[in-house]
């Protein structure tokens, strides 16, 4: 999620590129956000539908006149019933899924709509990097271990997970990661027809989209479409992965209770026997959070079956102690809620 091409200025990444980096990290889908442009429509323009087997989604990034920034996902739900009226007929209406970017400095929270924060952001995460220092480690590192050199600077993002636990105990609200991809930071030298000569591409696309990823979660009988991607991810129906650090496939979290299941985004009743499942697909460090709170936390496990007793908004994280110094306390995975009510 979050790319952005040539269209919309602050790149000059190609489709070509962009669709290259997306087969060789075998993904599935890509959501572009370009940047809007006065005298054209660039989430039309931009890459959408299916090109050489992977799913893309045009969105725009948006700024606001009081500097909010939201990220829009073309998206169909079905109205209100007060709006009914209003479509003559029409059983849907286009809504775009509204995600809040660069979450610290966003202001308007009480804003109809918003379906999302976007609690990680490489771009923003970079920008504690020290440039001085980080010039050596990528000449020592670039061209062997480029996500080794992302791990060095990444950090938890504190205060926008705080932002988005407030936001879940107003409203559901999903959490989204963002590649930011860009294709833009380096040296290059070129000639007047925009062919590089001789350069250092210190962000390429396929770097890039190796280093955070959203792991959506679709009914097994549905097909990987626009309409059912954009639903699951409004739904919470999906998770925040660090898969440079190591992939995430096989992580669940679930709440069960009188023989109901939910998943990641979903209520839930609670009842005498309520319980959160949570499963790994290695031994971890796991998280349980409670309203934004730590209220379990175990090392060694792959699998808990956690007691629910009160109702609250429930969410996990998930480290890998065993990577070291590096990557101990920093998330690999980061869940949705389950809301117990």
């Amino acid at each position: 999620m979050h790319v952005h091409s040539f269209l919309g200025g602050h790149s000059s990444g190609t489709f070509s590129e962009i669709i290259s980096a997306a087969k060789a990290n075998e993904l599935q889908f890509v959501i572009m956000t370009e940047h809007l442009e006065q005298d054209f429509d660039t989430a039309s323009m931009t890459l959408h539908g299916e090109h050489a087997g992977v799913l893309f989604v045009n969105g725009n990034e948006l700024s606001n006149e009081n500097g909010d920034r939201t990220l829009e996902l073309p998206g169909r739900i079905k109205p209100t019933p007060a709006g009914a009226a209003e479509l003559q007929g029409s059983s849907q209406i286009d809504v775009p899924v509204t995600i809040v970017a660069y979450p610290e400095e966003f202001k308007e929270w009480q804003k109809v709509g918003l379906a999302g924060v976007e609690v990680f952001n490489v771009y923003t995460n970079a920008r504690r990097i020290k440039p001085v220092v980080a010039f050596f480690d990528v000449l020592w590192s670039r061209r062997s271990y480029p996500e080794l050199l992302f791990a060095l600077y990444y950090e938890r993002p504190n205060e926008s997970l705080r932002l988005w636990d407030q936001a879940t105990t107003r409203s559901r609200s999903t959490a989204t990661a963002g590649n930011d991809a860009h294709s833009n930071i380096g040296v290059s030298l070129r000639d007047s027809s925009g062919k590089t000569l001789v350069g250092i591409q210190l962000d390429p696309y396929e770097v890039s989209f190796r280093l955070v990823r959203m792991h959506v979660l679709i009914e097994q009988n549905k097909t990987l479409n626009q309409e059912n991607l954009l639903a699951a991810i409004r739904s919470g129906h999906c998770f925040i992965g660090f898969d440079f650090l190591s992939d995430p496939t096989g992580f669940s979290f679930a709440a069960e209770s009188q023989g109901e299941r939910k998943i990641q985004g979903d209520e839930i009743t609670l009842d005498a026997d309520t319980r959160l499942l949570i499963q790994t697909p290695v031994p971890s460090t796991i998280r349980l959070f409670k309203d934004g709170n730590v209220m379990l936390g175990e090392t060694g496990a792959s699998s808990r079956s956690v007691p629910v007793t009160e109702r609250g908004v429930y969410r996990v994280e998930v480290y890998l102690p065993q990577l070291g110094n590096l990557a101990a306390e920093k998330p690999w995975i980061i869940s949705n809620p389950i809301y117990v009510r």
